[in-house]
């Protein structure tokens, strides 16, 4: 029995998994009723039926339904999902071109050379522009991502050396971000720490209007490349024996994940370990193939996302909890997992 479905044209010829399009249906099903209930919950609970009222523009109970779900919570339910997806699709790119199933964009440094010049910048300059943080982290993920490639190089580019030396990029980052907020000013040492935690509390529309442009080229760039990423997950010696370039492929996927984790930390901070689950879980519901594992990936990190954000703000409320709490909570524990399950590799 097939259980792959082609599609070919002059341009694009590609397979995915018949399981694919089934998963993906169900995946946005479930995370559109996780937003719904996202949006209902807050200091001003609103029923589901009133939420979809209100989304569809339909009379509902109270005119300020209107306010507090275009105003308050859909930036902030949509910034948390589209960021969930940056770091699923990011994660699932560094998962390919490394071949080892821990890589991931806050395991290997990425995040850490993004956080690091960021906070910096909030540090040092507190005064900045809003419109500079973006650029900033972008750029220190790109510096973190060139570094960890430069210092892995010897005659060519050994995934378990780019696991390694991201490993002590990661350390190193974090060690000077640790300094950044002992000696910074309490007020901007304040508002660097909840960035850093990983948090889209206060997100609004102009957060999200930044963000839109670097996904809507980057995503699909991602699923352009996904049958370079089938290959070199084979080995560069397969890769090299049909007629692929290999560092070169590996050149452009990195710097789409780079670009990706970039976006994606300068507009929530470091919510980890989103690029580390989201692949594996995809992978479980839809097999090996980057066709159909990078739009399954992204939206199952967009679904957790916005789910770690719902628990971060209704667990304990009226406290509330940094998305990226939630998320490295539950991440770390299966880290270990994965950790243990490749012991022998």
């Amino acid at each position: 029995m097939n259980h792959w479905i082609t599609v070919r044209s002059r341009q694009i010829s590609f397979r995915i998994d018949r399981r694919v399009p089934i998963v993906l249906i169900v995946l946005g099903l479930i995370s559109f009723a996780i937003v719904i209930l996202s949006l209902g919950q807050g200091e001003y609970p609103i029923s589901p039926i009133n939420v979809l009222k209100t989304l569809l523009k339909l009379e509902t109970d109270n005119a300020d339904y209107d306010f507090i779900i275009y105003t308050l919570r859909l930036p902030r339910a949509l910034i948390a999902f589209l960021v969930g997806v940056g770091f699923a699709i990011s994660g699932a790119i560094l998962q390919g071109i490394t071949r080892n199933p821990l890589a991931a964009p806050d395991v290997i440094g990425i995040n850490g050379g993004a956080s690091v010049v960021a906070v910096s910048l909030i540090v040092l300059f507190p005064s900045a522009p809003g419109f500079v943080l973006p650029i900033a982290a972008f750029a220190g993920a790109l510096v973190a991502a060139i570094l960890i490639y430069l210092l892995a190089w010897n005659g060519g580019s050994s995934p378990i050396r780019l696991i390694l030396i991201g490993i002590g990029i990661m350390a190193l980052t974090n060690a000077v971000t640790s300094v950044m907020l002992t000696f910074g000013q309490i007020n901007s040492v304040s508002q660097a720490w909840i960035w850093i935690t990983g948090s889209v509390y206060g997100r609004s529309w102009e957060h999200l209007l930044p963000l839109l442009p670097w996904l809507i080229v980057l995503i699909p760039l991602a699923l352009l490349l996904s049958r370079d990423l089938n290959v070199l997950h084979l080995g560069d010696d397969v890769a090299r024996g049909v007629g692929s370039r290999v560092e070169w492929q590996r050149i452009v996927l990195l710097i789409t994940s780079v670009a990706l984790t970039g976006a994606s930390v300068a507009t929530a901070g470091t919510v980890g370990f989103v690029g580390l689950m989201a692949p594996h879980l995809a992978r479980q519901l839809v097999g090996a193939g980057y066709e159909g594992l990078l739009p399954t990936a992204a939206l199952m990190g967009g679904m957790i996302t916005v789910l770690a954000d719902l628990l971060g703000r209704t667990l304990f409320a009226p406290t509330e909890l940094p998305c990226g709490v939630i998320t490295a909570t539950i991440g770390a524990p299966y880290f270990l997992y994965l950790l243990y399950q490749n012991r022998h590799q």
